[in-house]
């Protein structure tokens, strides 16, 4: 190479470097500093007023083996988690399903579908908690003119984590349906036809031919579902409250995060929590990832 090309070699890369660097440097005061303060703060105790102080693991001890409210913390996250995955899988991949074929009033549908993603989370759980509210409330009511009587929705630990996962099921379907119908829409439309030629029926071929071939973007939708309903916060510190819900229904691990940093002042001790949180979902990921990989080589 020339003299005059190393030279313009070494100044596109500077450039290059000139473009990047606010964004290296937006990561890094925005992601890995918060991140290493989190680990530091997870080994001490801090009330943010006065200094910290080291405490090595006894954080997480404390977490694991002194308190009662984490393992309710992690079945209601487990419970909620089971109860948002398969719904907003299985609704996502039919209405995905339909949005793909060519049918009269599908951009109709398709604005209706999508109007959730692009709805605030906190103002949406408010909404649907005037909706669910008492006897009053027009879910209620609804029930009412046909005959059922009024379900307590949010006054009843079982029926408050179902209502926290219809209204997460509803604010999640959107994001998983356009993941999903981006991987239909580049599945070749010579599989179908020669499936057609073959006898195979709508719905063969979707299971045959549109769920293996889309396997991937379901997995993304399945690892994306769980992270984030193992992170709930917003949907349940709107809908009941920041105490848990009635009789802890709804306490999950966000909640319970959050009363530990800015209620109780137990930094130290809520960034513990927080990098068990994260050490779960890596597990589950890794997990995922795993199965997705050795169903893909079966094929």
């Amino acid at each position: 190479m020339s003299r005059a090309g190393s030279a313009l070699a070494r100044r596109r890369a500077r450039d290059g470097m000139g473009f990047v660097a606010p964004n290296v440097a937006a990561v890094a005061v925005f992601m890995l500093f918060p991140l290493g303060f989190s680990l530091y703060l997870s080994f001490h105790s801090w009330d943010l007023f006065s200094p910290p102080r080291f405490v090595g693991v006894q954080n997480y001890r404390r977490l694991v083996a002194d308190d009662p409210l984490f393992y309710i913390a992690l079945r209601n996250s487990a419970v909620f988690t089971v109860l948002t995955l398969a719904p907003t899988v299985v609704i996502s991949l039919l209405v995905a399903g339909l949005l793909n074929r060519k049918l009269a009033g599908m951009a109709v549908f398709r604005v209706v579908v999508f109007l959730p993603l692009v709805a605030s989370t906190v103002a949406m759980a408010v909404v649907f908690r005037f909706l669910l509210a008492g006897d009053d409330g027009l879910v209620n009511v609804v029930l009412g003119w046909a005959g059922i009587g009024p379900v307590p929705w949010l006054t009843d630990p079982d029926w408050a984590l179902v209502s926290l996962s219809l209204v997460t099921v509803w604010k999640s379907v959107p994001f998983a349906t356009v993941i999903l119908l981006a991987a239909m829409q580049g599945v070749p439309e010579n599989l179908y036809e020669a499936a057609k030629i073959d006898g195979a029926g709508a719905f063969r071929r979707f299971r045959s031919i549109t769920v293996p071939l889309i396997r991937g973007a379901l997995s993304f939708v399945f690892v994306i579902t769980v992270i984030n309903s193992v992170q709930a916060f917003d949907q349940a510190y709107a809908l009941t409250g920041s105490s848990g819900g009635p009789e802890t229904g709804t306490y999950v691990l966000g909640i319970m995060m959050f009363q530990n940093a800015f209620r109780f002042y137990e930094v130290g001790y809520a960034s513990a929590l927080a990098w068990v949180i994260f050490a779960i979902l890596l597990l589950l990921t890794l997990v995922q990832l795993r199965f997705s990989r050795r169903a893909e080589a079966e094929l």
